[in-house]
């Protein structure tokens, strides 16, 4: 039997899955799938790589899977569709790994516990990620289960890059910029040079614009700078996440508005963004089809702010040869990156409008003296390679 890669990307109530075959020169996808509405009316999917459906369950309304019931069902659909394949091992994407994980590392006990202790710094994220890996050590403890994590590929900034303007009492506890989507970031590093050779050692600055949304400074294929920080909702405006906000904002929330921490962390979290300024939805596609005026105002202060940060980044990096847009809205909204592009004019950016409308990788012109691209993100197949590098180096080490 041929051998076989499960990636998993757990959120809150939600669990995305895929399917790699451990194939030369790396993983290929055999299926994806994911279960939704976990604790009120969960829905399975799975489709093969080729798009067409291979699965499908809805549970009754109001039905409490929780990650263990999710992770039973799909490994019991697996067990049915693996065809020839045995599966040995599974990688999680876990969003934060602090200072200690600067590499994916294989899952135990101990480490389970150190990433528990990562929790406050990601409350949001962080327990889920963490729950599917539990279950699947109790349901199948022999397999290697190997954490992948998003903060990881922004260790290499500098410290600056990371420092906080705050006493050492403080900063000594963990409190730091972290970055985040890493993931997605490393894999567009290592794709960009089959597009680009220059990227190789190039000045690239990588917009992530989705539902989160940020942008990454990188040279050499190594992170520079990242607009996230301390957590997931710094930096740019996102479907419900406010970006950078003044700490004075926080202070007068709780003095003026009497909002405690809770209060403050869902509307900050979940009630703002492009959600909180339209009033009407997170989702850009309905804004940019909105004749709202705060839609329009949405819209407006997200490509804003891109532009300002592109500006931030491009400082850091002493200058900027490649813009890539990658995420939900970076590969499906043409007006956006539209935007985006005639406002980094400055920069030495022309845009190709026609290219940019037939959604073709390079969307800037051959004269144009920073090229910008559209990439798809691949975070499983990143999240894949990295489990199958590390099985490969543990079974190196292990005496003969």
């Amino acid at each position: 039997m041929a051998d076989a890669i499960l990636v998993l990307n757990a959120g809150s109530s939600s669990i995305k899955f895929s399917l790699f075959a451990d194939r030369d020169p790396q993983p290929d996808l055999l299926l994806r799938g994911q279960i939704e509405g976990l604790y009120t009316a969960p829905v399975f999917a799975a489709k093969n790589s080729a798009g067409a459906s291979i699965g499908a369950h809805r549970w009754q309304e109001g039905t409490r899977l929780g990650h263990d019931g999710a992770i039973s069902h799909l490994i019991e659909f697996l067990r049915g569709h693996r065809e020839d394949h045995r599966l040995i091992a599974v990688g999680h994407r876990v969003v934060h790994g602090g200072l200690e994980y600067s590499q994916p590392t294989l899952v135990t006990p101990q480490v389970i516990a150190r990433l528990e202790q990562f929790v406050p710094l990601a409350p949001l994220h962080q327990p889920h990620n963490l729950a599917p890996i539990r279950v699947v050590a109790e349901r199948l403890p022999q397999l290697p289960q190997v954490a992948c994590f998003d903060t990881a590929f922004h260790r290499s900034q500098p410290e600056l890059a990371q420092a906080f303007a705050l006493p050492a009492s403080i900063t000594d506890r963990g409190v730091r910029r972290y970055g985040f989507h890493g993931l997605s970031y490393e894999y567009i590093a290592s794709a960009l040079p089959h597009l680009d050779e220059k990227a190789n050692n190039g000045r690239v600055i990588v917009a992530h614009l989705g539902n989160g949304a940020s942008m990454c400074a990188i040279k050499a294929g190594r992170s520079v700078a990242s607009t996230m920080g301390f957590t997931a909702v710094d930096g740019l405006p996102m479907g419900t996440r406010s970006g950078s906000i003044d700490p004075g904002v926080m202070l007068y929330l709780m003095d003026e508005l009497k909002m405690d921490p809770r209060a403050i962390e869902k509307l900050i979290y979940q009630q703002s963004g492009l959600l909180g300024v339209s009033g009407i939805s997170s989702d850009m596609r309905t804004l940019l089809g909105s004749d709202q005026p705060r839609a329009r105002l949405a819209v407006d202060l997200f490509v804003y702010r891109i532009g300002r940060e592109l500006g931030s980044l491009a400082a850091a990096l002493g200058g900027i040869d490649v813009l890539v847009f990658t995420g939900g809205i970076g590969e499906h909204a043409p007006a956006i990156r539209e935007r985006v592009c005639l406002d980094a004019a400055w920069l030495g950016l022309e845009l190709d409008a026609n290219a940019n409308a037939r959604r073709v990788p390079r969307i800037s012109t051959q004269a144009s003296r920073v090229s910008a691209w559209t990439i798809p993100t691949n975070e499983e197949l990143m999240i894949a390679r990295h489990t199958r590098s590390l099985l490969a180096t543990v079974q190196r080490e292990m005496p003969a």
